[in-house]
């Protein structure tokens, strides 16, 4: 079985303390993509309320904002953080954000690894709570087809797998489009996401994940356009995986 890749970002107003970061991680890993690098808080910002990270690697003192600031405005936020810093005297504060490691610089390669393979432990045990927790019916069950589990304040709603086009973030919601109705589920998007390891599902935005086989144009824009004639916005940095997927890079 091949390793799971994980995509990275990196927050630090240094470019050379990037340059470095992302060699030493190229160095250790190669399940590791640093999809996205800044050195703006403001256009980390941006990007951190569109695309989807596994790992962020956080630098604390920044002008304008810190990073403890840039993440107040990002609430919900499901990255693994890491935080990068050359103060030893944040690391009570940094846990307080449930950081998962505090990495002072000089940076050291053995607690670069020993924080990186945290991260990566706590987003296969949430992959694994995720499976657990919305199971998928098996294929040959009484329904004939494979259903996800769709649950709701009033009950469980069960939906083919195939029947559904997409599905959007609404705060610490999920709705699920149908090609026949609309579901509101009470759990929030990342519980969804076993579903672009075991069907033909990808997000292509932090708020959305879409079923590939129900694509039936990509603008040039950055616009997906689904069957029912939504347009879905695809993250920047994820376009080229996604035209990738259907042969043309």
């Amino acid at each position: 079985m091949q390793a799971r890749h994980y995509k990275c970002a990196i927050v630090d107003d240094e470019q050379d303390a990037i340059d470095l970061l992302t060699s030493r991680l190229d160095r250790l890993y190669t399940n590791l993509d640093v999809s996205d690098t800044y050195t703006s808080w403001a256009d980390a910002l941006q990007a951190l309320r569109t695309n989807y990270y596994d790992i962020l690697f956080l630098d604390i003192s920044m002008p304008e904002k810190s990073g403890f600031d840039l993440l107040k405005l990002l609430p919900g936020l499901e990255a693994e953080i890491i935080f990068v810093t050359a103060h030893d005297h944040y690391a009570l504060k940094a846990f307080s954000f449930s950081a998962t490691g505090y990495i002072l610089k000089p940076i050291d390669d053995s607690d670069l690894s020993v924080a990186v393979n945290k991260a990566m432990d706590h987003l296969a045990n949430k992959t694994m709570a995720r499976k657990a927790n919305m199971p998928v019916m098996t294929q040959g069950n009484i329904y004939g087809a494979e259903k996800v589990r769709i649950p709701n304040n009033n009950g469980i709603d069960y939906v083919s797998v195939n029947d559904i086009i997409y599905l959007e973030s609404l705060n610490k919601c999920t709705m699920v489009v149908t090609n026949r109705a609309r579901y509101t589920s009470s759990v929030n998007i990342g519980a969804f996401r076993y579903l672009t390891d075991e069907f033909a599902f990808f997000q292509v935005h932090r708020s959305f994940i879409i079923n590939l086989s129900c694509v039936v144009r990509y603008e040039s824009s950055g616009v997906v356009v689904m069957q029912d004639k939504t347009e879905i916005p695809i993250a920047r940095n994820i376009r080229q995986e996604f035209l990738q997927l259907f042969g043309k890079g």
